[in-house]
């Protein structure tokens, strides 16, 4: 009888397992071609492998095989000598012997993936996504997003949260307005989630901390370079707190091991990207109508809007708090009631106002959290001010009428904070596949 044990000793080193490897060694391994050069008697093929490029030495006579047979992603493994270099990637490079060619495109990429810079339109990235995710630069803003979704994970569970999944079907939208995808369930009205607002509040009940990295749909009806339909939502929910400031702190404390995460195992990732990581020891707040005042005397800008910031005035606080506290994030707070939603846990020494927050990020929002209400009457109250029937949010309700702690959370876009992290300008450079308005594959 043959049994599978989980034990697995492959033949194929990996980069890690060659950089080890002396002047000589003979080595195996694997990988897509990334691009050939052939000179006549010498060239060179580099392999994409999953962790990084290795560079390989075809030498006329030596080499059994023909480097004109070999072209840009084909799926070949290789067999030669460990030559150490410090002038190739990684410290070494491959000097081949044989080479097995285990699948061949069918016809040539559309376009070359072996440029530092793949030198096309977004529209057009986006479109040969399958294709052009493989080019060196974008493989590794999406491994850069990775770290800094471990970054956020490993610091809640130390903080002792409990990682949950929500349902992304759902009776009733958390949010509200009119920006939210309908569904027909069976026969049943139902939607795409907006957010895991009304479940991570529930399971606060059962876990007192939670957090959930997962996608929430928004119906937004316009295509800008800050919006996309579909995102990752990073949240956490925490009970029994005293302040909303702690869920501040405890998403600056993320950010720092975010941040940490990515200079101690992604400096590959940052090199390619050219990335400089902001540095982050604590960061400012200040209150949304201070804020709005700051801006208009500073940059003698007349308040336009009351009750919410302008996409301008992000950008002009974070440029405010960059100058005179050296600071890339800022954290606005004491939104008004008429902004906030129906959750949203009023000031009680100012009850225009709600004990919530943005987090802003180099001119952007990337984070919305705050206190919510945890008082069965006073919530009902509140959803009736807003003209909602607290009927249609029975099931809601339920964590109110059986107790819940004063608690509080929030939810940051990965998308945008990524975007933010590589100085780009348009959130799509920072989702593998995007959802917009004109965009449903690849």
């Amino acid at each position: 009888m043959e049994t599978v044990s989980g034990k697995r000793n492959y033949a194929d080193l990996e980069i890690a397992d060659m950089m080890e490897k002396n002047d000589g060694d003979t080595v195996k391994t694997h990988g897509m071609i990334y691009s050939v050069k052939d000179m006549g008697d010498f060239g060179f093929v580099t392999l994409r492998k999953r962790n990084g490029l290795v560079q390989c030495v075809y030498n006329k006579g030596i080499s059994q095989f023909e480097i004109s047979d070999l072209g840009p992603e084909y799926s070949i493994s290789v067999e030669g000598t460990i030559k150490k270099d410090e002038r190739a990637i990684g410290g070494f490079e491959i000097h081949l012997v044989n080479v097995e060619v285990l699948s061949a495109p069918q016809e040539a990429p559309a376009i070359n993936l072996s440029k530092r810079k793949l030198g096309v339109t977004i529209e057009k990235n986006i479109e040969l996504r399958p294709l052009t995710l493989r080019n060196n630069r974008e493989r590794a803003i999406f491994k850069m997003q990775e770290g800094v979704v471990r970054g956020f994970r490993d610091y809640l569970f130390k903080e002792g949260f409990t990682e949950i999944r929500t349902p992304k079907i759902v009776a009733t939208g958390a949010e509200g307005g009119a920006n939210i995808f309908k569904l027909d369930y069976f026969g049943k009205k139902a939607f795409l989630a907006q957010s895991p607002q009304f479940y991570k509040q529930m399971l606060v009940g059962v876990y007192e901390r939670v957090f959930e990295v997962a996608p929430v749909f928004r119906a937004e009806k316009h295509n800008t370079t800050r919006h996309l339909n579909e995102y990752i939502g990073l949240d956490f929910e925490m009970g029994f707190i005293s302040d909303f400031r702690e869920i501040m702190e405890m998403e600056t404390g993320a950010i720092k091991n975010m941040i940490e995460l990515l200079k101690s195992e992604y400096e590959r990732e940052l090199k390619i990207l050219n990335l400089e990581l902001p540095e982050v020891t604590e960061i400012p707040t200040v209150r949304f109508k201070d804020a709005k005042e700051m801006v208009a005397t500073e940059y003698g800008r007349k308040i336009k809007d009351p009750y919410d910031l302008e996409p301008e005035e992000e950008q002009l606080i974070s440029k405010l708090f960059k100058e005179k506290y050296n600071s890339d994030f800022v954290f606005v707070t004491h939104y008004p009631v008429k902004k906030r939603p129906f959750y949203a846990m009023d000031d009680p020494c100012d009850p225009k106002y709600t004990l919530s927050f943005d987090l802003l990020f180099r001119g952007m929002e990337i984070t919305t959290g705050g206190q919510r209400i945890h008082n069965y009457d006073d919530q009902v109250a509140k959803m009736i001010s807003k003209g909602l029937d607290p009927a249609d949010f029975e099931g809601y309700l339920m964590i109110h009428k059986y107790g819940m702690p004063p608690h509080g959370g929030l939810g940051m876009g990965l998308e945008r904070l990524c975007m933010k992290l590589l100085d780009e300008s348009n959130v799509r450079v920072a989702s593998m596949f995007p959802r917009d308005m004109s965009r449903l594959t690849p």
